[in-house]
């Protein structure tokens, strides 16, 4: 008996390697003009990226990641990220992302017109941050059942 295939997911800055795995369910994606689900089979997808929470889907786990800006493409069960900033879960730092989102806030309100796309968009990224260490933190820094938390 043949097994369902699954997906390879790779997602990458310009830094690093932020995470790559196999043997994926799914992915979600935060795309430009809004959320994709990523399953085994999909259409080939050239995308780009808006500012988010990315889930990986695992088996019993979920890996959340905060992306801002960026393209994917989805080729033969292949799922390659490239983005801005990618940061897991664990590597976000709840006081420096709760302070970034307060600054961003502040400096919208004196914002010239000039300026306030670029914070609208640092605003977005910190709350994006915000949103995956507090899913950490609320699961008590573990994995956890998928679409539990959603």
């Amino acid at each position: 008996m043949a097994t369902a295939p699954k997906l390879k997911v790779e997602i990458i800055t310009a830094e690093r390697i932020v995470y790559s795995a196999e043997q994926v369910d799914e992915v979600i994606v935060p795309g430009a003009e809004g959320e994709l689900a990523i399953l085994p089979r999909h259409a080939a997808l050239i995308s780009g990226l808006g500012t988010g929470e990315l889930v990986v889907m695992k088996g019993n786990d979920e890996e959340h990641i905060a992306l801002a800006g960026g393209f994917m493409e989805v080729l033969n069960n292949t799922v390659t990220i490239l983005s801005d900033v990618a940061e897991r879960e664990e590597e976000i730092d709840l006081a420096a992302a709760q302070a970034a989102r307060d600054k961003a806030r502040e400096a919208l309100e004196t914002a010239s017109a000039e300026d306030y796309s670029g914070l609208q968009a640092a605003l977005a990224a910190s709350l994006a941050r915000l949103r995956v260490a507090e899913r950490r933190r609320r699961r008590g820094g573990r994995g956890g059942v998928p679409g539990a938390n959603r």
